[in-house]
């Protein structure tokens, strides 16, 4: 599937010149205002937005404002178009949390190169979280509200980490959120389902029990919520290529 795109212009022709530019490669959202993007937002899972920054009701600084505190869009790049070539404007726009800031007019190229970097960027980012054994889940984060809901969500599984049939159901109502809610954002953020990042959350607080070295294996495999010591070994190793063992011997290597 195509990433889906958020585009928001109060112009029309603006619109579907940019529509057409992206389509080849996005599937495309529009929207004329600030407001009506938010309605948007609330009901289609946006992977990025383009907004002007002079529109009526809502302009794209107050968008990217609403964007970037709420803990269910905060995820989401902004890259704010302007013919406000100011630096304090420059500077407002990235004060706010936009990703980036593209002036007007602007080549097909630049915004095509700077949409491609954002997303591959946040990809490797995730890649690099779900492959890394001590890698914390904040390093996925691309703002305050994304930092302080990882933080939570970390927190609540580590709390509940040794309940066999911990499920989104029940981290959902431990974070009070609903179960759409909470699924669509760490999906979001994660590029996981909520039951991958408890499997790899688990996977990762057994990784620095088994660098400390107090515990042996089966007991790690206890604290971390798996039913055996044979499903916690074949789960560490297809995450992280190595088992257990391996991965606590190297640890143990690296303190002599």
């Amino acid at each position: 599937m195509l990433p889906l795109i958020l585009l928001v212009d109060d112009e029309p022709e603006i619109l579907e010149f940019l529509e057409r530019t992206l389509r080849t490669k996005y599937s495309v959202l529009k929207a004329a205002d600030g407001k009506a993007a938010l309605k948007i937002l609330s009901e289609e899972a946006v992977q990025l937005v383009i907004s002007d920054v002079m529109m009526p009701e809502m302009d794209g600084f107050e968008l990217c404002r609403n964007i970037k505190s709420n803990v269910e869009y905060s995820h989401i790049p902004v890259i704010l178009l302007t013919a406000k070539n100011t630096l304090q404007a420059k500077i407002e726009g990235l004060e706010l949390g936009a990703d980036a800031y593209i002036e007007k007019p602007f080549s097909r190229e630049h915004l095509l190169a700077q949409m491609a970097s954002l997303l591959n960027n946040r990809n490797m980012i995730r890649q690099y979280f779900a492959s890394s054994p001590l890698v914390h889940i904040k390093s996925i984060a691309h703002s305050r509200a994304d930092e302080k809901f990882l933080e939570q969500l970390n927190e609540t599984i580590c709390k509940n980490i040794e309940d066999t049939d911990l499920d989104v159901e029940k981290l959902a109502k431990i974070m009070t959120m609903s179960r759409i809610t909470l699924y669509r954002k760490i999906k979001a953020v994660s590029d996981l389902t909520p039951l991958e990042l408890i499997n790899i959350t688990r996977l990762k607080k057994a990784a620095v029990l088994l660098a400390e070295g107090d515990h042996k294996i089966y007991e790690i495999s206890h604290m971390v919520g798996f039913s055996s010591q044979s499903n916690f070994a074949r789960n560490f190793l297809k995450q992280f290529n190595m088992t257990p063992t391996d991965y606590m011997q190297a640890k143990l290597k690296e303190r002599v």
